[in-house]
């Protein structure tokens, strides 16, 4: 089955997986696949759900990507700005320092995209509050697959969903939630988030500060949420994940040889403004993350667990 086709050749080798591999939650996320070269997303643009398959041809420098299902469109009219196109680097120093600076050598094509559907990464990132990796992606897979759709197209034949709508999220009940594993904190920024998902959407465009104040007006989402969205929806190089359990630690493992508080990343981050945001992820690229010591946080037992797919 043949979808619309786009052929785009960027002015620089653009790494598709490094770029689109953001938006993938966990190895299990059913809205994200990879096939060989080709990364393959479901997507709820607000022309409609749409399968995107992008893939990068080495050999000419080209990005061929193809698209199935009502947001065909949309979504191939924004494929340069979700890759990167629009990232501008301009004033962004790695000599700052001798590690950010081997970082940008070694990785000098990677870029911030930016898919502007706020809620795509809201959602995720609210489930993903103050929980075990494992438990996040659970309760992420149990929701595409109990309230999402199959994406549309072959999408389908790979197992591929699409995230449900906002107004699908505002009626999920809360006993539906517990048994995602999502407690009531949570599910209820959920909603209130879906609630008001139309005015959110319109923050696309707006300046880095002003949409953190617009995100961490509602209950339940503060700056590691709002960051976490504007990396990936907004494309702001600026917004640092304040508040995760391991990148302040990361960031001090790679640079000073022990682990940060958020107060002292924020103090060694600062000659970066604008572009904080582009560097504990090079000193993750170039130095890795620290070595884990101890036993993994278990994940909550007192949910029920019990899901059906359909």
């Amino acid at each position: 089955m043949t979808g619309q086709v786009r052929e785009w050749r960027p002015d620089w080798p653009c790494p598709v997986g490094s770029v689109l591999g953001v938006h993938r939650r966990g190895a299990g996320d059913p809205t994200y696949r990879v096939d060989g070269d080709t990364h393959w997303r479901g997507i709820r643009t607000p022309a409609g759900p749409v399968t995107l398959a992008v893939r990068a041809r080495r050999a000419d420098g080209a990005v061929h990507a193809e698209a199935w299902g009502p947001g065909a469109d949309w979504v191939l009219d924004r494929l340069p700005a979700m890759l990167g196109a629009d990232d501008d680097v301009t004033g962004f120093e790695p000599d700052l320092h001798p590690i950010v600076a081997e970082g940008w050598r070694r990785y000098p094509h990677w870029r911030l995209g930016r898919t502007g559907l706020v809620m795509e990464s809201l959602v995720p990132a609210i489930i993903e509050q103050k929980v075990t990796g494992q438990e996040a992606f659970a309760g992420f897979r149990m929701l595409v697959h109990r309230f999402g759709e199959r994406a549309p197209g072959p999408g389908a034949e790979r197992r591929l969903w699409v995230q449900p709508a906002a107004a699908t999220v505002r009626q999920v009940p809360s006993w539906e939630w517990l048994r995602m594993h999502v407690d009531p904190a949570r599910s209820r920024a959920l909603v209130t988030a879906a609630r008001v998902a139309d005015a959110l959407e319109r923050t696309a465009g707006l300046p880095g500060a002003e949409v953190e104040r617009r995100l961490t007006s509602l209950p339940g989402v503060g700056v590691w949420t709002a960051a976490e969205v504007r990396q990936r929806a907004h494309g702001d190089p600026d917004a640092v994940s304040f508040g995760d359990y391991h990148v302040a630690k990361d960031v001090g493992w790679a640079v000073a040889g022990r682990a940060f508080d958020d107060d002292e990343m924020a103090e060694f981050l600062e000659p970066w403004r604008p572009h904080r945001g582009r560097v504990p992820v090079l000193l993750a690229l170039v130095a890795g993350r620290r070595e884990r010591h101890g036993p993994r946080m278990a994940p909550r037992t007192h949910l029920p667990a019990r899901v059906t797919r359909r």
